[in-house]
């Protein structure tokens, strides 16, 4: 029997291999306690299980969790952390502090295939799914998981390109048997890919994040090769029908592009296009990647934008830049090439 990862399994799964292993059916339960609850970092660990339990789940299982074999940090506090997936690759994600707030941007594959243009992510191109496992080992192994008050899923990757295992891991995220955390700390993040979103909206009650970044099809489409398949508009009338959760919040990203999606014109059309929806809508400063003509609006100019949208009933944020110095900010997570890079410890 090959090492399997049991980080990622139900509780339904874990007493089917238990009671596959001739173990009692009961130790499943109290296997899914030590991996989520606890969770153990060896088998050696979960002392309530027999010693003969012990060694057969060792002979033919591995935990699935992995430690980070680089960390960064930001002079802004913000840490990025790299971790080793199965397929002898990495992804990233970043820890966010903020007072007492504390939040951790996790990743959902390796590269991306959606292939926006101001995307280091999308420039690596895709690579590999994260399984469910992969997903929680970014949390369940940071070191600073006892101080997560929120979780984003806005690293590497398009979620609902990988839905299957994001929704697992969203399950055991929030689920009784699992870490119990709240849908409400945790948002999900998506470009605008309709099937994903509607499973979404029926099996899950986390928040949802919609990067929009230009409201007009022709426009969106020249940077975003998802707009031609699933318009900015279709997706927002798929809200208005299907998120019949009213705790949910719906959220909109936009990145402000100097001379690209910043008029008066932009503002006008998003109230036109979210008008009766219950959202807001974020703004974020864009972060220059290499050999991009692309350039962040003025701060002059953003702040306008957002009395503007204010002005007009959308509850409107800028979003504060965080580390940046390290390559953390929105848009710059990346491994491409870093399957070479030297393991170091953290500071």
């Amino acid at each position: 029997m090959s090492e399997e990862p049991l980080i990622g399994k139900t509780p339904e799964e874990l007493e089917a291999i238990v009671t596959r292993l001739g173990l009692p059916s009961f130790s499943g339960r109290q296997l899914c306690e030590w991996l989520y609850k606890k969770p153990a970092r060896s088998f050696d660990a979960m002392t309530n299980l027999s010693r003969q339990a012990r060694q057969r789940l060792s002979d033919g299982f591995t935990l699935g969790l992995n430690e980070a074999t680089k960390v960064q940090t930001s002079a802004d506090g913000t840490r990025k952390y790299l971790y080793p997936t199965r397929q002898n690759r990495f992804v990233e994600a970043a820890y966010i502090p903020d007072g007492d707030r504390a939040t951790l941007c996790v990743s959902s594959q390796v590269g991306c295939k959606m292939g926006c243009l101001f995307c280091m992510t999308g420039r690596q191109g895709f690579q590999a799914q994260l399984s469910a496992g992969e997903i929680l080992n970014q949390i369940l192994s940071l070191p600073e998981r006892e101080r997560l008050t929120n979780i984003v899923y806005m690293g590497m990757g398009e979620p609902f390109d990988n839905l299957d295992n994001v929704m697992r891991s969203l399950e055991i995220l929030t689920a009784d048997w699992g870490l119990a955390l709240s849908p409400r700390r945790i948002t999900v993040s998506t470009i605008g890919l309709i099937p994903g979103i509607r499973h979404f909206l029926a099996h899950s009650a986390c928040h949802l994040a919609v990067s929009m970044h230009n409201p007009f099809h022709d426009e969106r489409q020249q940077f975003m090769p998802v707009e031609k398949v699933y318009p900015i508009a279709d997706v927002v009338d798929l809200l208005k029908a299907g998120n019949t959760d009213p705790q949910r919040r719906i959220s909109f990203e936009y990145i402000m592009f100097k001379g690209i999606n910043d008029s008066p014109r932009h503002v006008r059309e998003i109230v036109r296009l979210l008008g009766g929806l219950s959202c807001r809508m974020n703004l974020i400063r864009f972060h220059p990647i290499p050999d991009t003509p692309l350039e962040s609006s003025p701060e002059g100019t953003i702040q306008e934008f957002r009395e503007a949208l204010v002005g007009k009933g959308i509850r409107t944020t800028v979003r504060a830049s965080r580390g940046e110095d390290i390559l953390a900010a929105c848009g710059l997570l990346s491994t491409g090439g870093k399957s070479n890079l030297s393991p170091s410890a953290p500071p």
